[in-house]
């Protein structure tokens, strides 16, 4: 009778200390056999802790590192903290206590966290953003950037707290207002650093190189669209100036005429071009503004100020906008058109102006309609339809025959009204002059040479993605390691002075003049320039928190190199990330300026040629965990499950497996306690009626059994470990846990209840015989399985790794293979006979479960016609040999 309970919270602090002091996991720093560099996301740790969504994504990596190491591969497995961010700072406005000093704490916690759930991490490689010896070659990599020109000082928009007199990050901003004292929020103009990541030597590769990523489409589909390549034509529309206007206010830079320059993809449309829109802040709306226009252009200006970027945007908001008064002339038929202003219009994107061509355009058309503009269409949308229908009508004659039989054509296929449909394909142009009738294919080859040969516009390339801001106004963050100096202007500091290290202060209140609380501590600002030795003044921004999460990752390979950001050789070895593991909402920003860094790092020789110039080769993001209300979770909706109860009450091997058991790893899946009870159940953690035959209570009395000869030990009679062990390594590596949880488990039971590896274990503890095997063990089998377990119960399994006496770790053995030949089942033909008549034969596997042999034979024809109006009393398989069924 199994007496022994298994306690997990002993026996998982034993394990992790026991790995910790044996040092298991250290990875080498020159791997002499297949390496795997296997990354998750590092956390921010903040002062709620882990919520049970964090490890989602470490138990999934953990798994997979165990599995590679078994299978003989040398893992560098890092876990380190990105801890510089807003969280920490507004602790410290509100409590006066040090960032650092917060930050110590929570990490102290968040590893405590982690380590309790057994995570196979080299904690001899942790790094910190915050810790000086970090951050000293994050400002070195500012300083490379800015000696080749890709960092840089310009004005730039920030959201503006009037009321606190500080600048806010947008997750501060909530519903336009301060989330901190309800102020309405607006946009200000401040000095701010910005990173060239729109570089030509990089964007295009950053955009082509996504298509070697084994990353999901998803993911690379959201960075295509981030960076935003369009190709089309810039287009110079002249104005009409006013006499109280003087014309070189227009100006543009080496054009002949005071123009307005607008980028568009669309120069196929330019003849139902019927207005222009500017962005609020486009630098020409005060030189176009009439002076009966000028304050209701101003108030407009004002209230755009206060709108984010994604608010102006937002395709389902009512459009706004207010004339110039100024107009503007149309280059392709020299029609005069007004000149508008608008909020959805940004000057971040093109030119910071547009054409509106409302009759192929949804945001133009809205507009023009509620402005009661002009809406001209100069594309027919069914092009196949009309030319297939002129070509019967003129015999494939030309676009002035076409034009005399336009009637019956457009009988066929009638134009859209344009006060009611928009279209936005191809076609055949119309009220376009000359080129009526043309493809519009064609014609935009054709107007875009038209306009380069009347120097009216050239074609172009237009990228969404901006110039990185990477400056912040506040004190937690990296000091920018420049000093302005009055004579030599914007230095950097040499090498020698780095890192340039935070001050204390005793006061975190924003300064008030958008300026960082750095800028009211003197002694700190005021230094002497390294380039000519006179007065200077130390930059008082900061880096943002993405300065220390863009290249942590090639740090964790040298992580004490005091004297360079790592060695060139140990990139060598380590580098590219193999598989990095992290959640979808660092889809975008995190992962592409990660990639600019590396690429730069790549061109400047500090990460060598043979690393390539993407960083991380594969991607797998994990879904949300919801609360069992199947929302977010969030303190707010009082759903959140916090780890530690869970571990408590049901022991870390069970939160391992249930949360890669609660679904496929990609998609979200909401929390389930009863679910998380029947892993507990399946691993035998807990006592209870029924569960007896389960894995620790099974294994620990064969262990005892068969040493005291109450159960004979065979090996090799198992033919389902051989299916369960191919299975379970390609579901591991293609990342599908779920069901490699649901394999053990129909391993471990069998699939009709009845395992082909072991006898039962009663509710008694007393073993029941299982057909041919009576009263056997195949150890090999057994021990297969505690290996395939190991990964994602990995206490449990050393434990019992232990009972079988063994004295080594079962994380170090070799992982099982499989042979093909015991899998393959071999087919028989079996008989069905109904009331002692033969009356067909099946063709089966001679391993197929009774239950799924049993719907094969009801669904076969020729058995049904047999069946009809008589029930089945009974059903009965004698294997391999007969299928009787009593009607």
């Amino acid at each position: 009778m199994v007496s022994e309970k298994y306690n997990p919270e002993k026996v998982e602090k034993r394990w992790q200390k026991a790995w910790l002091r044996a040092k298991i996991f250290k990875a080498p720093d020159f791997p002499k056999k297949t390496k795997a560099y296997v990354l998750d996301m590092f956390p921010y740790p903040s002062g709620e802790g882990l919520h049970v969504g964090h490890p989602e994504g470490y138990t999934a990596s953990d798994i997979y590192t165990r599995f590679l190491r078994m299978q003989g591969q040398e893992v560098l497995h890092p876990m380190g903290w990105d801890a510089f961010g807003l969280p920490a700072e507004n602790y410290a406005l509100k409590t006066g206590t040090p960032p650092a000093e917060t930050l110590k704490k929570n990490i102290k916690n968040f590893k405590k966290q982690i380590q309790a759930l057994g995570f196979s991490y080299d904690w001899s490689r942790e790094i910190n953003t915050t810790d000086p010896n970090y951050y000293q070659w994050t400002q070195w990599i500012f300083v490379q950037l800015f000696k080749r020109g890709l960092a840089y000082e310009a004005f730039a928009p920030i959201n503006w707290c009037p009321k606190d007199k500080t600048g806010l990050a947008n997750e501060e901003v909530v519903g336009g207002k301060c989330e901190r004292c309800g102020t309405e929020v607006v946009r200000k103009n401040i000095r701010q650093w910005l990173v060239k990541i729109t570089d030509s030597k990089y964007i295009e590769r950053l955009l082509k190189d996504l298509d070697k990523l084994d990353w999901p489409e998803s993911i690379k589909h959201l960075q295509r669209n981030w960076i935003g390549k369009s190709e089309g034509a810039l287009v110079d529309f002249e104005l009409v100036t006013k006499n109280q206007e003087p014309a070189d206010k227009f100006k543009v830079p080496s054009l002949k005429s005071p123009v307005i320059r607008v980028f568009t993809t669309r120069p196929d449309t330019l003849f139902g071009a019927t207005y222009l829109v500017l962005s609020p802040e486009h630098p020409l709306v005060e030189a176009v503004t009439t002076s009966e226009n000028r304050k209701a252009v101003e108030d407009y200006q004002k209230q755009a100020a206060k709108k984010s970027d994604l608010d102006r945007t937002d395709l389902a908001k009512e459009k706004t906008g207010v004339f110039t008064g100024g107009y503007a002339i149309n280059p392709v038929n020299n029609e005069k058109i007004p000149i508008w202003i608008a909020d959805y219009v940004l000057s971040s994107y093109g030119t910071g102006a547009i054409m509106a061509v409302p009759a192929h355009d949804e945001r133009d058309f809205e507009f023009a309609k509620k402005f009661k503009l002009p809406i001209i269409q100069v594309i027919d949308p069914d092009l196949s339809s009309r030319e297939n229908t002129a070509n019967a009508i003129t015999g494939g004659a030309s676009a002035a025959i076409l034009d005399a039989h336009s009637e019956k054509i457009a009988s066929v296929a009638p134009l859209p009204r344009n006060d009611k449909e928009v279209y936005i394909g191809e076609g055949v142009m119309v009220n376009s002059g000359k080129y009526d009738g043309m493809n519009s294919v064609e014609f935009k080859k054709k107007i875009v040479e038209w306009l380069e040969n009347h120097d009216k516009g050239k074609r172009a390339v237009n990228y969404k993605l901006r110039d990185w801001v990477f400056s912040r106004q506040r004190y937690w963050g990296e000091p920018i390691p420049i000093v302005h100096c009055e004579k030599c202007g914007n230095v950097a500091l040499p090498e020698k002075d780095l890192p340039l290290k935070l001050p204390q202060v005793k006061n975190y209140q924003p300064t008030g003049t958008g300026e960082s609380p750095l800028a009211s501590i003197k002694e700190w600002v005021n230094a002497k320039c390294p380039k000519c030795g006179g007065r200077a003044k130390r930059e008082t921004n900061t880096m943002p928190q993405w300065a220390g999460s863009n290249w942590y990752f090639l740090r964790y390979v040298d992580p004490k190199n005091g004297k360079q950001l790592a060695d060139p050789e140990k990139l060598k070895a380590w580098l590219p990330v193999d598989l990095y593991v992290g959640g979808a909402e660092h889809a975008v920003l995190h992962l592409l300026y990660a990639r600019f860094i590396y690429k730069f790092l790549f061109d400047i020789g500090v990460v060598p040629k043979e690393c390539g110039d993407e960083p991380f080769v594969k991607l797998k993001n994990q879904g949300l965990i919801l609360g069992e209300d199947n929302q977010k979770m969030s303190k707010s909706r009082g759903n959140v499950v916090n780890p530690d109860e869970v571990i408590k009450q049901y022991g870390a091997d069970t939160m391992r497996m249930y949360e890669m058991f609660m679904g496929p790893f990609e998609d979200a899946k909401p929390w389930n306690t009863k679910g998380i009870v029947g892993i507990q159940r399946f691993l035998g953690i807990k006592e209870g009626k029924g569960y007896v035959d389960r894995v620790f209570t099974v294994i620990k009395q064969v262990a005892e059994d068969v040493q005291a000869g109450k159960l004979s030990s065979k090996n090799g009679f198992s033919k389902s470990i051989h299916s369960t062990i191919k299975k379970i390594t390609e579901d591991i590596e293609n990342f599908r846990f779920n069901t490699c949880i649901s394999e053990l488990m129909i391993f471990f039971n069998g699939k009709d209840g009845k395992p082909d590896w072991r006898p039962k274990l009663n509710k008694k503890g007393e073993w029941e015989a299982v057909g041919e095997i009576g009263k056997a063990v195949d150890m090999d089998a057994l021990r297969a399985f505690l290996k395939l377990l190991s990964p994602f119960a990995p206490h449990l399994a050393e434990e019992l790794w232990q009972k079988l006496g063994k004295k080594d770790f079962i994380c170090q053995q070799t992982w099982p293979k499989h042979d093909e030949q015991r899998i393959k089942a071999k087919e028989i033909e079996i008989p069905i006979q109904i009331n002692g008549k033969v009356r067909d034969k099946i063709l089966v596997a001679s391993d197929v479960p009774e239950a799924e042999l049993k719907k094969m034979v009801l669904a076969n024809v020729k058995i049904k016609k047999w069946l009809v109006g008589k029930p089945i009393k009974s059903f009965r398989y004698v294997r391999d040999r007969i299928i009787s069924l009593a009607v």
